[in-house]
């Protein structure tokens, strides 16, 4: 076990590096200037040219990549162009709202789909398979932003038992926190829980049919200990998948939640960051959610091997 988490763990080096590149290439390759968002419109091409001296873009794209991947490997993503601050700093003081809506998100997800999901397989076809199906596909079409909007509206405009926009630290006041995630974490809870529904429920239906449950059964096992005990843990392999893939897609996906509800996370200050141009800030917020999406996915994998001994690589 211990050896094959330190081959997973360097074979995650290269995908890091590959990372690093694309993240660096995409926005260096995005149309606009960065030195003439900083300089404004009415500066002469002289002071936008001088400007793009000071901070380096006028370098060739090798020595501006060697000298940004050098920074960030001694974790220095550089300065915003525009307020000065270090880009650690910056995604340092937005982590937790980001972090917070992300871990929330999926928590609901998981204890939704994964029941229900389960249930749905072993009523296989009746009346409680399709409602639970029909929901998955309706949760899974609705767009966060209209639902997001439909939560505040209901919950918060409406009965006003939750807040529409901001957020609390839980450092602060657990329950304002609880109460300010609520409606967003629900917002993208909905269409993750409905993708784990679908998967549990294809995973266990198979396993379901396997002479191995038949004997459970025939043993007199209860169906909770049969379901529950036997089905679900031979069909977890394709939902643990189907969470690390989730937790990539919420990381990705909270730029809008963040926007809906005003929270101030990494989603809004990469927003902000690509309306100005700010380029560093932006590199930055990518790459730390590319690496968190790899250390999700290198996760995912040593959760396969403690689940089935079996796997190997």
């Amino acid at each position: 076990m211990t050896g094959y988490i330190i081959r997973r763990t360097l074979g995650s080096i290269p995908v890091v590096l590959v990372v690093a590149i694309l993240t660096f290439s995409i926005l260096q390759l995005a149309p606009g200037d960065a030195a003439g968002v900083i300089a404004g419109d009415e500066a002469s091409a002289e002071e936008v040219e001088r400007i793009r001296e000071s901070l380096g873009l006028d370098r060739p794209f090798v020595v501006q990549f060697s000298v940004w991947a050098g920074r960030a490997a001694k974790g220095d993503l550089g300065r915003s162009l525009f307020t000065g601050h270090r880009v650690t700093t910056l995604i340092a003081a937005r982590v937790e709202p980001t972090l917070s809506l992300t871990v929330l998100g999926l928590m609901l997800s998981v204890l939704i789909g994964v029941p229900i999901g389960g249930i749905a397989a072993w009523r296989a076809n009746s009346g409680i398979d399709r409602t639970i199906m029909f929901a998955s596909v309706a949760g899974f079409s609705i767009p966060g932003f209209w639902l997001g909007s439909l939560l505040i509206i209901f919950f918060a405009v409406k009965l006003g038992w939750l807040p529409a926009i901001g957020f609390v630290s839980i450092t602060d006041d657990v329950p304002g926190f609880f109460r300010s995630m609520i409606l967003p974490a629900a917002s993208i809870a909905v269409s993750g829980a409905a993708i784990v529904a679908r998967m549990t429920r294809s995973s266990m239906l198979e396993v379901l049919n396997e002479d191995y449950i038949r004997t459970a059964r025939a043993k007199g096992l209860s169906e909770i200990a049969v379901v529950g005990r036997h089905a679900l843990k031979a069909a977890s392999l394709p939902v643990v998948t189907v969470i690390g893939l989730l937790l990539a897609g919420l990381l990705t996906g909270v730029v809008v939640t963040e926007t809906v509800f005003t929270i101030p996370g990494l989603g809004r200050l990469a927003a902000d960051a690509v309306i100005r141009r700010d380029i560093p800030v932006v590199q930055g917020v990518v790459f730390v959610i590319g690496m968190v999406v790899v250390t999700a996915n290198l996760v995912t994998d040593i959760t396969y091997a403690y689940l089935d001994p079996r796997i190997k690589y």
